[in-house]
């Protein structure tokens, strides 16, 4: 026995570590290596085994079927340079790996290993490809890439899919200069894909179906990627929309972002890339349908206008999804605005007119952020834009003024900039809460309490289903903006105070107790109107309404509360809860209390129906004289 020791070619200490290997293994005889000793370097050599001199180099075992541990002194094979354990079912912890300054290829793939130290990637200052795939590693917890891994400098392929991966790409690979594929399929990784991958020279990038929360953010840096062939994006919550400059990667033949929450319209660079495979399904894609170049497309579930590849979508869902694409797609409005019909009841916060064509955009408190956006001069036939309490920035755009129904836009608690646009219309604008218009119109109070409406305003006759705006300004045709205009100006502007608002209150009760007195000493019951709000719990939801007979005595309206307050005159305005609706607008949605509108009679009076602009339904009693 000390004669071979003496004699063997093959390292000692490599000859040790070599024959621990065999002896864990629950099946060494498929090695076929000499039960009683032998000589691993020397002649014959071993099978699986690669020598240079007496220093094992390479141990190529795959898809043996082998079944048992590691030795945990696998590192001392310190020329060891190619490690081929993959497709068996060794178990265990995985012995680390530091100082095998020489291993250049390591696959330990599909295996059984459950358990990975802290220094495994330490001093691995040449390798080139490693491979992990399919290990159960630290199933309860997970694990990270540790930052020793930077030092690999060379490594071209890493791929660990599968193996427990958890916590936020690290941001060094991003850096790594020459990593040409990196797969990370089914972990648990989740966050942004980090800014350092922009410029990135990797070929294959696979991060799809990320368990737990996924990952997310902007896909915005793959598009800087440009030798990419291979993006799996899929099963994430990937957001935003596809970049344009995704057409600058002329290398790609497979993508896949199919089931994350991508929103918009398809660029036109993407449908022009000859890809083989390219699956879009499962997001918020909007939109028409581009005429693809790519071998296989798929782009099922989704929200685009058509359903066909080349067919264009409605001129009013273009000039609306323009607007979505500017206010940085909210996703209750990316839930509901789908199909080739605003009109269809589905899109959130749009009303028609009997034309079918939009006429109100009633986005308050929607969370939009970013700027407004031109194409909404394409809804000719608009008469109100409420947008306010949002995060809107930029100018109002000039294309609005060409907008000639335009009657109320509502911008208050936005932050728009100057210079405003001159309307050559009528216009209600209310500015109120954006700091950045700092100067107020002469005459204006800057307190954000003061109504600016003035008595004869051309929009005082606008049925609308809102309260008033605290702070509100009128444009009549040919006048400039708050900002331009000058101390000629003729822009109408009227400031009431709050306390002179309750001294009408108090005038308007005494006259209240004089006109009911007077009534009734002439045994004649006045004109009065009741305004029921909206009950969310009525099946009709429809907001009812009661009007006495007579057309030339007073007005009584009833708030929510029960308050109320004297009108005279049958052109003004009956306000009540959120309804400020006037008499005239009454006759004529009713058309003029026609019998055709008639929906029933009672003891005190005929009920018509009729509908409002916006579309709300109403249902107006017209009471009989002598009856309150």
């Amino acid at each position: 026995a000390f004669a071979s020791l003496v004699f063997t070619v093959t390292d000692p200490n490599d000859l040790s570590v070599i024959n621990e290997f065999r002896k864990g293994l629950e099946n060494p005889e498929v090695l076929k290596w000499p039960e009683n000793g032998g000589d691993p370097c020397g002649s014959p050599v071993w099978p699986h085994i690669v020598c240079s001199g007496s220093r094992i180099q390479q141990i190529q075992v795959m898809g043996l079927g082998l079944k048992g541990p590691l030795p945990q002194n696998l590192n001392k094979l310190s020329r060891l340079t190619h490690l081929g354990l993959q497709k068996n079912q060794f178990s265990g912890k995985l012995p680390s790996f530091s100082g095998l300054s020489e291993l250049s290829f390591a696959y330990l793939d599909f295996n059984q290993f459950d358990t990975i130290p802290l220094d495994f990637f330490d001093g691995l200052v040449n390798l080139q490809v490693l491979a992990l795939d399919g290990n159960p590693l630290n199933a309860t917890s997970g694990w990270s890439l540790p930052n020793g891994l930077q030092d690999s400098a060379q490594l071209i392929n890493l791929t660990m899919i599968n193996c427990n991966l958890a916590g936020p790409l690290p941001e060094f690979l991003g850096t790594m200069s020459s990593l040409e594929v990196l797969l990370l399929s089914t972990n648990r990784l989740s966050g942004p894909i980090p800014g350092t991958f922009k410029d990135a020279v990797l070929k294959m990038l696979w991060l799809n179906d990320q368990s737990g929360d996924g990952m997310s953010g902007s896909i915005d840096v793959v598009a800087t990627m440009v030798s990419l062939t291979h993006l799996w994006l899929h099963g994430n919550q990937f957001s935003g929309k596809i970049p344009v400059e995704i057409g600058n990667l002329t290398n790609l033949k497979d993508l896949s972002v199919n089931t994350n929450n991508l929103v918009g319209l398809i660029p036109e660079s993407l449908a022009n890339m000859p890809l083989d495979n390219l699956d879009l399904n499962n997001n918020h894609f909007m939109g028409p349908v581009p005429k693809f170049k790519a071998t296989n497309v798929s782009f099922m579930s989704n929200s685009f206008c058509q359903t066909k590849q080349g067919a264009v979508c409605a001129p009013e869902v273009m000039a609306l999804l323009e607007f979505l694409d500017g206010v940085n797609y909210p996703s209750r409005l990316v839930e509901s605005w789908s199909g080739n019909n605003p009109c269809d009841g589905r899109w959130w916060g749009i009303s028609c007119g009997d034309n079918q064509k939009v006429s109100v955009i009633n986005l308050p408190k929607s969370n939009l952020s970013g700027t407004l956006s031109p194409s909404i001069a394409n809804l000719e036939s608009v008469t109100r834009i409420y947008l306010e309490s949002n995060n809107l920035s930029g100018f109002v755009p000039s294309s609005w003024t060409s907008l000639k129904s335009l009657s109320i836009l509502d911008l208050s608690n936005n932050n728009i900039s100057p210079p405003l646009p001159k309307f050559t219309t009528p216009l209600k604008l209310v500015l109120n809460g954006n700091p950045k218009l700092t100067s107020n119109p002469p005459g204006a109070n800057p307190s954000p309490n003061n109504s600016t409406t003035p008595a004869d305003s051309p929009t005082s006759s606008v049925p609308s289903s809102r309260p008033n705006s605290s702070s509100s300004v009128i444009f009549k045709p040919g006048e400039q903006s708050p900002e331009k205009k000058d101390s000629k100006s003729k822009i109408s502007i009227v400031v009431v105070p709050i306390a002179g608002s309750l001294l009408l209150v108090f005038l308007a009760i005494p006259l209240y107790i004089y006109v009911c007195k007077k009534s009734k000493d002439k045994h004649q019951a006045p004109t009065a109107l009741v305004v029921h709000p909206r009950d969310l719990s009525d099946s009709d939801n429809v907001v009812k309404i009661a009007i006495a007979n007579q057309t030339n005595g007073s007005l009584s309206t009833v708030n929510a509360s029960g308050s109320a307050s004297i009108h005279s005159g049958e052109s003004h305005m009956i306000e009540a809860g959120n309804l400020l609706i006037s008499v005239q607008v009454l006759r004529n949605v009713t058309k003029n209390f026609s019998p055709e509108n008639e929906l029933g009679r009672g003891g005190f009076g005929v009920v018509y129906k009729g509908e409002l602009d916006d579309g709300t339904q109403i249902a107006v009693k017209r009471m009989e004289a002598g009856i309150v």
